[in-house]
C-alpha cells in the first residue's frame, strides 16, 4: 500500500455505540447507521514511519509525537491549509473548500495559543504546522433537511429532547497534519478521519455542513496534541482555555495574527446551525489579504 492510499478498510464507531443508537432509533423504524469513516494518506508527511494508531471512541487517527521536542517549543507558525488532489475531486466551490480550511486553521491558531507563541509568515518559529485535507464525503443537504425538520416537529406537540438525524447523507473528513521544527524536522504527525454522529452532529442544509464542523473538530485534536505533547484520544478531556472558549464566541484572539482567519461566528453561529442553515451564511471565512 502507498502512502498516498486510504489506510484500513471501513471504520465504524464501536459495537456498543452501534447498539445503543439502534435501540434509540428503534421506535423510529430506522436503522443505526454507523459512519463509514476512513483514513486518507495525502503525502503531504515528511514520514508516516512513526505513525501509531491511537483511536478515539468516534475518531479514527494515527498519531506521532516527539515529546521533548515539543515541550521544549514555545512559538508555532500555522501554514494554511489545502486542499489535496483527492479532496479537489470532491465538487465543491471554492468558497466551500475556503470555509472548510480555514475552519482548521483558526483552530489550530486559536487552541495552541493556550500555550505556543503565534507567529506570523516570514517571522522564525520553534514549530510550524501545516495541515492537508485529505478527502471528505459532502453532507446531502436533502436528507440533511429532513432530518431538520424532523427535528422540529416534537416542539408542536409540547415535546422536547434530541430528536436523532436519518442515517442518510452523513458527511465526514479525513486530514493529516505535521509540526516541523525549524531545520524542517518532523516532530509531530497525526492523519484523522471523523464521520458525522446522527445524535451529535447539528444537520446543517450545506454539503459542507458536515465537513465544516468537523474541520474544527481537528484542529482541535491536532492542537491539544502540541499543548499537552501527547495523543488526545483515549484519556480525560482537559477543560477548554479561555482562548479556546474565546473562539466559540467570536471573541478577538489571544494573538492578533490569528486575525488573519477571521472571527468564530460565536453565537450567531450557533443558532444559524441550530437551524439548520450553511456555514456559507454565518462565517465570512478569513480576512481578505492585505
Amino acid at each position: 500500500m502507498s502512502e498516498n492510499d486510504d489506510v484500513g478498510a471501513k471504520t465504524c464507531a464501536p459495537l456498543v455505540r452501534c447498539v445503543g443508537r439502534a435501540l434509540i432509533l428503534a421506535p423510529l423504524g430506522l436503522s443505526a447507521g454507523c459512519q463509514e469513516t476512513y483514513l486518507h494518506r495525502a503525502g503531504s508527511l515528511q514520514s508516516y514511519t512513526n505513525l501509531k494508531p491511537s483511536n478515539g471512541l468516534i475518531t479514527k487517527a494515527l498519531v506521532h509525537v516527539d515529546v521533548p521536542a515539543v515541550k521544549a517549543a514555545r512559538s508555532v507558525r500555522v501554514v494554511p491549509t489545502v486542499f489535496s488532489s483527492k479532496a479537489l475531486e470532491v465538487p465543491l466551490t471554492q468558497d466551500q473548500r475556503k470555509l472548510v480550511t480555514n475552519a482548521i486553521d483558526r483552530a489550530l491558531c486559536t487552541d495552541l495559543s493556550a500555550r505556543f507563541e503565534m507567529v506570523g509568515a516570514g517571522q522564525p518559529a520553534d514549530l510550524t504546522v501545516h495541515a492537508v485535507v485529505g478527502n471528505l464525503e459532502v453532507t446531502d443537504k436533502v436528507y440533511a433537511g429532513v432530518s431538520k425538520g424532523l427535528g422540529f416537529a416534537p416542539m408542536a406537540f409540547g415535546a422536547s429532547g434530541p430528536v436523532p438525524r436519518l442515517p442518510l447523507g452523513l458527511g465526514s473528513l479525513s486530514v493529516e497534519a505535521e509540526a516541523r521544527d525549524a531545520r524542517g524536522a518532523q516532530k509531530a504527525a497525526m492523519v484523522w478521519a471523523r464521520g458525522a454522529e446522527i445524535m451529535a452532529s447539528a444537520a446543517t442544509v450545506s454539503e459542507i455542513g458536515d465537513a465544516y464542523t468537523l474541520a474544527g473538530k481537528f484542529g482541535e485534536d491536532f492542537s491539544d496534541l502540541l499543548v499537552d505533547g501527547e495523543s488526545p484520544f483515549g484519556r480525560m478531556g482537559s477543560w477548554p482555555s479561555s482562548d479556546k472558549m474565546g473562539r466559540a464566541l467570536g471573541m478577538a484572539p489571544k494573538y492578533s495574527v490569528c486575525d488573519a482567519f477571521g472571527r468564530s461566528p460565536g453565537l450567531a453561529g450557533a443558532v444559524a446551525s441550530n437551524l439548520g442553515l450553511p456555514p456559507e451564511w454565518s462565517d465570512d471565512g478569513a480576512k481578505p489579504a492585505q
